[in-house]
């Protein structure tokens, strides 16, 4: 699904508005109609329940002059305050303000502190709050008066409706630029904005449910997004493409590298993610002195003994070797539990950069080109990497929390940079590859937030490499089917206590799922609110 920054929304409008010819009183009356009948169905409200409209002088607050009509015609007692000089108001807004004072609707003028402390006990007398007072167009940190009242709003405790974005928050980014409007529903307009999917700004916007106001098809693929929200449907094609004579030689051969001493875990569920993956054949490249456990532990999964620092770690002495098992496979995993000893981080960088399969490149590999990120140059097309927001720092150069003020930018920058797909872990993970789409993850919760969990997606991701799937669409997929192992199971245990290696039992069946183009879960995936009528 196609996300939008705030620019693109308002090219869309313009372009519906001039070329195509639609009034913008027509999509402004599309919106607030929606909107209306979403708030009505969300909450329910009694007859005669007060509404209070908080409105600005843009359209966002024309928005909200259409709702105070339909709610006041659906039987609420509805008081709108406009945060500005009526004189300051013009266009389409101006219009519909005009139509609610001929309705001999409640409205007041508001424009300064003074005005709104005489005005500010509506807060205590109201059932409900409906933002219209800043859009998609806010750029600066709020301040003074309309800082104020916002505060004042997120401290009234009542449920909050935001038109279109939560006040305060950036469309773009998901910054809260200075303070920012608590929701506990936003109806977004068009097509939802990259803000209210990423954080902090998808804590603010409660549920988020999207009106579509009749922009036309042909509109939005010439201004064409580039930011997208991975749906189920996506994967459908891949998941259902088993031929009944398949074999495991049909399937690819992964070769990983992982694993050092007290972390022959990682090198575990790196391996056995893969094969949930459904790659034919796993081999695991383990330091010599570890092959004995690892073959215990491994019993799907083949091990090669390869030679080893004194701390047990893979050492130079190894790199001939891996590169003659990498003959037959299909991709290679690196990184998981490798260890930051300097001779493993190397071979890591030589790996790399001389590397001719498709590869997944993770933890300690990431650490391991820290250093040195030229190393992808050479394998330019042919690596994911999969940093949380640390090691993308580390990678990026810059601080963490530059990276997480500017996640989407980041990993878009270093993708193209560098020429690799690049997978952003958190909340909301973000996948970028140079020139293409730039996806958002909605699936995954805190459960993934302990110990292993990151190496079981690099080995999913690695097995769908190794069965022969593009590196963007490979990581895509991992990303979305790891996410929704964990809500599977949070559904089932909560979101604390579940161990990395049950991630891994759900794998199949989930997957089975999206081939048979089936929701897995009790609730139904976030993307099905996004498809409301006018």
């Amino acid at each position: 699904m196609r996300l939008v920054k705030a620019s693109e929304m308002q090219e869309m409008d313009r372009l519906t508005i001039e070329e195509i010819g639609i009034p913008g009183v027509v999509l402004m009356e599309n919106a607030a109609r929606g909107a209306a009948r979403v708030f009505l169905t969300h909450f329910a409200p009694a007859l005669n329940s007060h509404v209070l409209i908080l409105c600005g002088r843009g359209n966002n607050g024309g928005d909200g002059y259409v709702m105070a009509r339909y709610l006041s015609e659906a039987g609420l007692k509805v008081t709108v305050l406009v945060l500005a000089e009526f004189s300051k108001i013009a266009g389409d807004a101006l219009g519909n303000l005009e139509i609610l004072r001929r309705m001999g609707l409640e409205i007041q003028e508001v424009p300064s502190e003074e005005q709104w402390k005489k005005q500010r006990r509506h807060l205590k007398g109201c059932e409900f709050i409906i933002d219209g007072l800043l859009g998609t167009g806010l750029n600066s940190s709020v301040r003074g008066f309309h800082a104020r009242v916002i505060e004042e709003v997120n401290r009234a405790n009542k449920p909050v409706t935001a038109i279109d974005i939560p006040s305060g928050l950036n469309a773009d980014t998901g910054q809260v630029m200075g303070v920012a409007i608590q929701a506990a529903l936003t109806i977004t307009f068009g097509f939802p904005k990259i803000g209210q999917l990423v954080f902090p700004g998808a804590g603010l916007v409660g549920r988020l449910v999207r009106i579509d106001i009749g922009i036309p098809e042909a509109v939005a693929e010439r201004i064409s997004p580039r930011v997208r929200l991975i749906e189920a449907g996506e994967f459908h094609d891949l998941f259902d493409s088993e031929k009944p004579d398949i074999h495991k030689g049909n399937r690819g051969h992964l070769l990983v590298l992982a694993g050092s001493t007290g972390k022959t875990g990682a090198a575990t569920l790196t391996s056995l993610g893969a094969l949930r993956a459904g790659a034919g054949l796993v081999t695991l490249g383990i330091p010599k002195s570890l092959n004995p456990i690892l073959e215990n532990k491994l019993t799907e999964a083949m091990t090669c003994p390869l030679p080893e620092t004194g701390e047990f770690s893979l050492s130079l002495e190894a790199e001939k070797e891996i590169f003659k098992l990498m003959e037959g496979k299909t991709a290679v995993a690196i990184g998981p539990g490798l260890s930051t000893h300097a001779e493993t981080s190397l071979l890591v960088r030589r790996i790399v950069a001389r590397c001719p399969l498709p590869m997944v490149i993770d933890a300690d590999g990431l650490n391991a080109l820290s250093s040195d990120p030229d190393a992808l140059a050479k394998c330019r097309g042919r690596a994911i990497l999969t940093p949380h927001p640390g090691e993308m720092a580390r990678l990026a150069g810059i601080s963490n929390p530059e990276v997480q003020a500017n996640r989407i930018g980041t990993a878009e920058a270093f993708a193209q940079k560098h020429g690799c797909c690049l997978v952003l872990k958190g909340a909301r993970t973000v996948i970028a590859e140079p020139g293409g789409p730039i996806h958002i993850n909605p699936t995954g919760n805190p459960a993934l937030s302990s110990g292993g969990s990151g190496d079981v997606l690099t080995g999913l991701i690695g097995g769908f490499l190794a069965r022969g799937w593009d590196p963007a669409r490979a990581a895509v997929a991992g990303v979305y089917l790891h996410g929704m192992a964990a809500d599977l199971l949070s559904e089932e245990m909560g979101q604390s206590g579940i161990l990395a290696g049950e991630l891994l039992d759900v794998i199949p069946r989930l997957a089975s799922s999206l081939a048979r183009a089936q929701w897995p879960l009790k609730q139904p995936p976030m993307e099905k609110d996004f498809h409301q009528p006018l």
